[in-house]
């Protein structure tokens, strides 16, 4: 393994530790000047231009205190233990005994320092290794040097170097000044998977003490002296906006020091990706504790306005676009009838393999279903929140954000303040799962902060977090498929898209199983405000295509789980196409696991199972729901579950995100669903919006996950597409009911 930094960049870099050591490692682009906020430790400057997305930090001080710093945000994934697990793996150090902090954002060392994707350990993967790797290579090369042996002769255990032939041992502390004065080795010699030691070990979170005894943790636990209090009122309704307030009244209440409009952004502010706001100006009130904040927000009077059409500029990833909102007071009805119309108009081909036109024109037999998802809230148990104080010399932030780099950069153009003098502190996310993704509460805190000349604490009510936006988007999907006389699967057609984005991915399965294949979409514009939720897209499109899948099985006379392998060795052996997505044998892999774990072949025919199998963010997953009706209510007696998301780094952890994966799909499948009426989100709060029920979880949940050496893949996100499916199909064998609309539960109810 290549290490990407050379001897200057090494010595700067360690001069910093108080005569011992400190090693970071980049993997992408350049390391630049600027404060070092992960340390704390003043200015670095001069670095070269090789060192920067930097994904971890490995300092050793001379009395060997071990340091590690997890520089991605923790929201509950487990990156603050599994990425330092990493680099202690190829440091060779006893990881019970290390230090580990949470980075803070410093966009002149690191990038990549988000949630998203379930891309923290696959993409950090080799370069926390390299760091761990390089740094005990040097650390064996200041010992051999110290002891006059070849370095070949020293070898180290759990934070110890060894000279055996001699019996000489030092403590890596007592050899890290010597090490930061020698050359970064260019090449490195990783371990090979079966010397891990930590690695595949469950190791408990290093926040558990924290977060069991309510120790400051999260953002909302942020306080700070001469700290205020602020709160915002955003239109009532999607489609209007700020008019005027009358705050008199307000301005004499207790404890209150300020009434004023917050407008985000500049008018001609060209939004970067994640750069979403769902309103564009909201009221800030300001004072010195909540209650006296929520008081005054409930006698404040505002009058509102309905607003025009009118576009934002966009940079989505160099990509420049002009995105048109439109006005009015949006329905969920008038989304119904709109996307169930789209059905009979011309959409947009992505994929076309063969004639599938031809295919279904002479099928003996052809299926046609249609299936539609609610808009969703994100519920976060913290509701949004964020700590700012703003001064003519530079800005402190702390909160909990999944894109803190992104929002960096967006408040440095309102704010007109070079980034250099921004601060973000992440504290742990109280739930996330993309919500968090778009910050615009930081930028309000922000420039409260900035109008307040003081230290502010801004704080959403459940009822501002649920009715401003970032809701999943609604989606429909009609599928066809074309059977031969001998019940062969020739034809496959998908037509999918919601308001206001489409959910396909045409290159998904079962797209390379088939050989005539179509798949188009389109879209329906909106003014409400829409954005990543957990598997963003995908937690639609599995729960469509595999509750499809399984009436297409039944169809053709087939079981469930044998004619999706079916499928699956068609694409591995004779594949249609060249842009499949999917590994065929690691997608099949899943599904034969699951079958073997759940007893599915020996007891399909005694208890109501349902199987769902789905692929994305680089890992495959499948369940096997067993259910049963009880007085008219669906019961998860067990869920099976099995992973391919390649090497397991905290085997605990995936587990648990599984585990959490599984629950969370289950109350958004019977439950999640926001509604609006005339522009107004029909639900506020959790006595209104449903969520699933202590005694609603499944009974148990059997987590299993595919032993092999792949690098690792997604673990977040991959495990809760397939439940949508899985359980429509498992209320199937229950019910004898099929289930094409999203919640389920007024159907089963019917």
């Amino acid at each position: 393994m290549k290490t990407t930094y050379n001897r200057r960049s090494f010595l700067k870099a360690s001069a910093l530790s108080g005569g011992g050591f400190m090693l970071g490692i980049s993997f992408l682009s350049g390391f630049k000047s600027g404060k070092n906020a992960a340390t704390g430790i003043g200015e670095i400057t001069n670095l070269p231009l090789d060192f920067n997305e930097l994904n971890g930090f490995v300092k050793i001080t001379a009395d060997n205190v071990i340091k590690i710093m997890s520089p991605n945000p923790e929201g509950g994934q487990g990156v603050k233990t599994s990425m330092p697990m990493i680099v202690a793996e190829e440091l060779d150090v006893d990881f019970s005994k290390i230090v580990i902090e949470q980075a803070d954002l410093d966009t002149k060392h690191f990038t990549r320092q988000f949630i998203g994707g379930s891309q923290a350990i696959h993409q950090g993967w080799k370069p926390l290794r390299t760091a761990g790797a390089t740094a005990r290579q040097m650390l064996m090369e200041a010992a051999a040097q110290t002891w006059n042996v070849p370095v070949e002769e020293v070898s180290t255990e759990s934070g110890v170097l060894y000279h055996k032939k001699s019996g000489k041992a030092a403590k890596y502390g007592e050899m890290a000044t010597a090490a930061a004065q020698l050359p970064v080795p260019k090449d490195v010699k990783l371990k090979s998977v079966n010397e891990f030691k930590i690695i595949g070990k469950s190791q408990r979170n290093v926040d558990l003490e924290k977060i069991v005894s309510g120790k400051p943790l999260f953002g909302i636990d942020t306080h700070k002296e001469g700290m205020l209090i602020a709160m915002i009122i955003h239109p009532p309704a999607f489609g209007m906006k700020f008019k005027s307030t009358d705050d008199a009244a307000v301005r004499k209440m207790k404890g209150i020091k300020d009434v004023f409009p917050v407008k985000i952004f500049h008018d001609d502010y060209e939004r970067q990706f994640f750069d979403t706001t769902t309103f564009l100006e909201v009221v800030a009130i300001v004072g010195n504790s909540i209650w006296e904040v929520m008081q005054a927000k409930k006698a404040l009077k505002i009058e509102w306005e309905p607003f025009a059409d009118y576009s934002e500029k966009k940079n989505m990833v160099g990509r420049k676009l002009t995105a048109k909102v439109p006005a009015g007071l949006e329905s969920t009805a008038d989304h119904y009838s709109k996307m169930a119309a789209m059905a009979d108009k011309p959409a947009t081909v992505r994929r076309k393999d063969g004639d599938p036109e031809t295919a279904f024109k002479n099928a003996a037999k052809v299926l046609e279903r249609t299936y539609t998802g609610p808009f969703l809230a994100h519920n976060c148990m913290e509701p949004m929140n964020f700590f700012a104080h703003v001064t003519d010399e530079k800005v402190e932030l702390a909160g909990p954000i999944q894109k803190p780099e992104n929002t960096e950069l967006a408040l440095s153009a309102r704010l007109g303040m070079p980034v250099e003098k921004i601060d973000i502190k992440m504290t742990r996310l109280g739930g996330g799962f993309g919500r968090r993704s778009y910050a615009h509460w930081l930028i309000e805190a922000a420039l409260i902060s900035q109008k307040m000349k003081a230290p502010v604490k801004l704080l959403y009510t459940r009822e501002d977090d649920m009715t401003s936006g970032i809701y999943r988007s609604a989606y429909s999907a009609t599928y066809r498929a074309a059977l031969d006389a001998n019940n062969n699967l020739i034809g496959f057609h998908v037509k999918a898209g919601g308001v206001p984005e489409s959910p396909l991915f045409a290159n998904r399965f079962p797209a390379g199983a088939v050989e005539h294949y179509l798949a188009e979409d389109w879209s329906i514009e909106t003014n409400l405000t829409v954005g990543s939720f957990r598997a963003p897209r995908s937690n639609f499109m599995a729960a469509a295509e595999q509750s499809f899948l399984d009436e297409v099985a039944e169809a053709a006379g087939k079981d469930p789980i044998a004619f999706r392998l079916e499928l699956l060795k068609r694409a591995k052996e004779n594949p249609v196409g060249k842009n499949n997505e999917y590994e065929p044998e690691r997608y099949a892999g899943v599904l034969e696991l699951v079958r073997e774990k759940s007893g599915y072949e020996q007891t399909k025919n005694s208890r109501n199972l349902g199987v769902s199998a789905y692929f994305c963010h680089d890992s495959y997953a499948a369940h096997v729901f067993d259910l049963e009706m009880k007085e008219g209510v669906p019961v998860v007696n067990k869920v099976y579950c099995a992973v391919d998301c390649g090497i397991v780094i905290n085997p605990n952890a995936a587990k648990n995100m599984t585990e959490g994966a599984i629950v969370d799909g289950i109350g958004t499948a019977l439950f999640g669903n926001m509604t609006f009426t005339k522009g107004v989100p029909d639900k506020s709060n959790f006595n209104s919006y449903r969520m699933i029920r202590m005694h609603e979880a499944p009974k148990q949940i059997d987590v299993h996950f595919v032993q092999n050496t792949i690098d690792p893949s997604g673990m977040g996100e991959p495990a809760y597409p397939p439940v949508f499916g899985a359980l429509a199909n498992a209320l199937y064998k229950a019910t004898g009911k099929r289930f094409y609309n999203q919640p389920f539960t007024p159907a089963v109810l019917e």
